[in-house]
């Protein structure tokens, strides 16, 4: 004797219910666990009560499907129990703001067979023990997302940016990214990313005035003199760099320079300088990383000095 079938409603109460860590989307093996058939599965759909959202995806309702059940599809679709949303995708879920992509960023083994899903951008990589972030939706952890959107991404810009962004609104730290970059081997920009990480995590001699100075060189400008001691209204402060006969100074500024009370101890610094009729350029170092002649150019400027080729 076969056991009954529950009643249509109470199996789609229950299809809602478990739905919603997903974002209203299920996948046809988990409604059949359910206790629906694929044609049961077909009538929601013929009944325009669902829709669905590639092979193996049905998303209990009509209207526009939402980011969340995008997500959750990209590995149902590509490959369930091998892929991992990854990359930007994944520092999304995890909380980050201020970035857009129209694409679903996943990563697979190298060696896996999947087949292209429309929206989904497939990533191979060489997968690492623990990458996985064990929530609802498979996907990596924030350390390795970022890690590697910062090599898949289009410019150095957007490297440097989704770097300072995961740090700055604090979903994790420059040192555990420094800790992750020993193990995630990506091809794309890693001497870049290492500097990178390096300022962001203000970590020893991360550029400094020595480094600076070093830079000047470079570009044909003199070497500046460097911790430059002055005394203002505020008592005696220490000018990271400054040029013997001229009125420019650069601050150089680190991680550190945006922490707390630092942005206002460091106006306060500028201004008493300015007074004093120096012209003060600010220079960041994930800024210098991605446009050093950009920034060069202006000490140029402001040595009134031409800048070597």
């Amino acid at each position: 004797m076969t056991t009954p079938r529950p009643p249509r409603k109470a199996l789609r109460r229950a299809a809602r219910a478990a739905a919603e860590d997903s974002g209203g989307a299920l996948p046809r093996w988990r409604l059949l666990e359910l206790g629906f058939d694929h044609a049961a599965i077909q009538r929601e759909v013929d009944a325009e009560r669902w829709q669905t959202l590639g092979t193996h995806t049905v998303v209990l309702h009509t209207g526009p499907v939402g980011i969340e059940a995008r997500r959750h599809a990209a590995v149902w679709e590509v490959a369930v129990d091998v892929a991992l949303v990854d990359g930007t995708s994944a520092l999304q879920a995890a909380g980050l703001t201020g970035w857009s992509d129209d694409e679903i960023h996943v990563s697979v083994p190298r060696n896996a067979r999947c087949p292209k899903v429309d929206g989904v951008h497939i990533h191979r990589v060489a997968r690492r023990p623990l990458e996985a972030a064990g929530t609802t939706l498979p996907r990596t952890t924030v350390e390795v997302a970022a890690l590697r959107a910062a090599a898949w991404v289009r410019t150095d810009r957007q490297a440097a940016l989704v770097l300072c962004l995961v740090v700055q609104q604090r979903l994790t730290t420059g040192p555990r990214l420094q800790q992750a970059f020993r193990t995630v081997r990506n091809r794309g920009r890693r001497p870049l990313v290492r500097q990178l990480l390096r300022d962001i995590s203000d970590g020893a001699q991360s550029l400094g005035e020595l480094d600076f100075a070093q830079l000047c060189r470079r570009y044909g400008l003199p070497e500046p003199e460097r911790q430059v001691v002055r005394r203002t209204s505020r008592g005696r402060i220490y000018l990271d760099v400054r040029w013997p006969g001229s009125r420019l100074v650069v601050e150089i500024d680190g991680a550190g320079h945006r922490v707390g009370l630092a942005v206002t101890d460091d106006n306060l610094r500028q201004n008493d300088v300015a007074l004093g009729r120096d012209t003060v350029l600010r220079i960041d170092l994930v800024g210098l990383r991605i446009h050093e002649r950009m920034f060069m150019e202006q000490v140029a400027r402001g040595l009134a000095l031409p800048l070597a080729a």
